[in-house]
């Protein structure tokens, strides 16, 4: 299984009136539940359109841009680009707009630290 982020940006829903964002939201809630079902949904959600906090390497924390590049995003756990690029096309009809695919990279030292996690987490459920 592989993991794509599915997203859109900051601006790409500023077509839709008030009116219909209900609808949109009816129907991007529809597809969330249908992604729920599947057992492809990892994450979803949408930027607040507030400005970013930047934290520098000493810590130092000051204030970032409002988003630009990201509006909403949901991430998924797929078998192939194929299905992804599926569950994307869903995703650009409920939410109106074009949507980005991106590929997360296998990272086989992350992978073993969460299944060393998950591991734990059972062995805890079970006491």
């Amino acid at each position: 299984m592989a993991q794509y982020l599915v997203m859109f940006d900051a601006h790409a829903m500023d077509h839709i009136s008030d009116a219909d964002m209900v609808a949109v939201a009816k129907a991007a809630h529809a597809v969330v539940q249908e992604a729920l079902n599947a057992g492809v949904y990892v994450f979803a959600g949408g930027l607040e359109n507030k400005r970013a906090s930047i934290v520098a390497s000493d810590g130092t924390v000051s204030e970032g841009p409002y988003p630009e590049a990201v509006g909403g995003v949901m991430l998924m756990e797929v078998s192939s680009r194929k299905e992804a690029l599926e569950w994307a096309g869903k995703i650009a009809a409920a939410c109106r707009c074009a949507q980005e695919v991106w590929e997360f990279g296998h990272d086989p030292e992350l992978a073993a630290m969460l299944s060393q996690a998950d591991g734990r987490r059972l062995g805890s459920d079970n006491r």
